[in-house]
């Protein structure tokens, strides 16, 4: 039995959909224990793509999710630098305000001289007190687009600042030579 040519094209062109589509699709997201992170984002006419993904664990709790972006144009991880960037962390557990700022402050102490962190105290303490308390499955996300410092809270914007010290030292808690966690920081850098 031979099928007539145009009932043979709809039939490959589906069999292709079939087969090819979910493999894009799949190719357009990353999963995280749940946690789904697109692999590219366009914002405010920014390009991002996504350098790694990970989870965070603390003692023996799969605390939050995490996945690290970076401007498209800038092919190596530049965690550090004044390129545009994003962290997106996605929350497992509850965790208060007061426990986001006071972990932020102690881990920004621990990682800056004395002296550099003075420089941006009153950033860091106007910071934290912008943190709200999350539950499963809500989302911060941490950006710098090259001139703007924002913090959102699943996608509305609770803190805007130019700093690009202040930048450099809040990306540096989970990105820089002493974060929370080097196997987190090294799945986030695509390591």
């Amino acid at each position: 039995m031979h099928l007539p040519l145009t009932r043979l094209i709809p039939l490959i062109a589906w069999l292709l959909t079939m087969f090819i589509a979910p493999t894009a699709l799949a190719q357009e997201q990353v999963e995280v224990e749940g946690a789904t992170f697109p692999t590219r984002i366009e914002q405010q006419g920014q390009s991002y793509r996504l350098i790694g993904s990970g989870m965070f664990r603390y003692l023996m709790w799969d605390a939050y999710a995490g996945a690290y972006y970076q401007a498209s144009d800038v092919p190596e991880p530049a965690p550090q630098s004044d390129v545009p960037r994003r962290l997106e962390l996605e929350y497992f557990h509850a965790i208060d305000a007061e426990d986001f700022a006071k972990a932020t402050e102690d881990t920004l102490r621990d990682n800056l001289s004395n002296d550099a962190y003075q420089e941006i105290r009153q950033r860091v303490e106007a910071f934290s007190r912008q943190y709200r308390d999350v539950v499963p499955g809500d989302r911060y996300t941490l950006s710098w687009d090259g001139t703007t410092l924002s913090l959102a809270l699943n996608g509305e914007r609770i803190f805007e600042d130019n700093d690009l010290p202040l930048a450099k030292a809040l990306f540096g808690i989970w990105l820089g030579d002493a974060p929370l966690g080097d196997d987190f920081r090294d799945a986030l850098l695509g390591r």
